[in-house]
């Protein structure tokens, strides 16, 4: 899996964004000033760069200057909601820009989309016994092909990028679906029983009462 450099002066933002990218399975570390950021970018093999705006030391533009050599990808993070700086972030050559504060479903997706464009995600995805293939839009069970709906395609996606992570229907429907969710809907529970029918997720994608669904970290006892 990618790995991926924090640098964030904000101890329990860094912390909590770390424990997000490993939970899904990322590799990550730690840096909390731009100086030791341009170091660790320069020593370091690293996927991907999350990179605050507001640090001690060098800032992160600063930062971004001094490491463009490297050719990591860099995602800003800043609570900074100036357009003006959002345009110096981009042209600087950062692949994205991400106002504070964030949801984690909205962070790992914009981290995927960045991996994934920069090849640095296989497009081979597994679950146990189950295979994806993203490039091709196929899922086997075993050796046998299983043919989902592009909706369902989407739900188990989103899903595998957010392994043990709970996804309520609110962040499904505007996801997936593209709009606001609006009350309760079956839209989602009927794709969602489809799933587990047809992938033999029964024991693994779990329903959370009120909120939504958690796809369990893989374990061959629940079979």
């Amino acid at each position: 899996m990618a790995k991926i450099l924090i640098v964030e002066d904000d101890e329990n933002i860094a912390g909590t964004i770390k424990a997000t990218l490993t939970m899904v399975g990322y590799g990550c570390d730690i840096c909390y000033n731009g100086s030791e950021a341009v170091d660790r970018a320069m020593e370091g093999e690293w996927d991907l760069i999350l990179l605050d705006v507001m640090l001690p030391g060098l800032d992160g533009f600063a930062v971004m200057e001094k490491i463009r050599g490297t050719d990591i990808p860099v995602i800003f993070l800043t609570a900074m909601q100036n357009v003006l700086d959002k345009v110096n972030g981009l042209r600087l050559g950062a692949e994205d820009y991400i106002v504070k504060p964030f949801e984690a479903l909205e962070l790992l997706a914009r981290i995927e989309v960045v991996l994934r464009r920069k090849n640095k995600l296989s497009s081979v995805r597994k679950y146990g016994d189950i295979t994806v293939d993203v490039d091709s839009h196929t899922v086997k069970k075993g050796d046998r092909t299983i043919s989902l709906t592009p909706k369902e395609f989407e739900s188990l996606m989103l899903f595998l990028s957010n392994i043990d992570v709970a996804v309520t229907r609110e962040r499904l429907l505007s996801t997936v679906w593209g709009y606001d969710f609006e009350g309760e809907s079956r839209t989602v529970d009927i794709h969602i029983q489809q799933l587990r029918k047809k992938l033999g997720l029964h024991k693994h994608l779990v329903t959370i009462p009120k909120l939504g669904y958690r796809l369990d970290k893989y374990e061959e006892n629940k079979k």
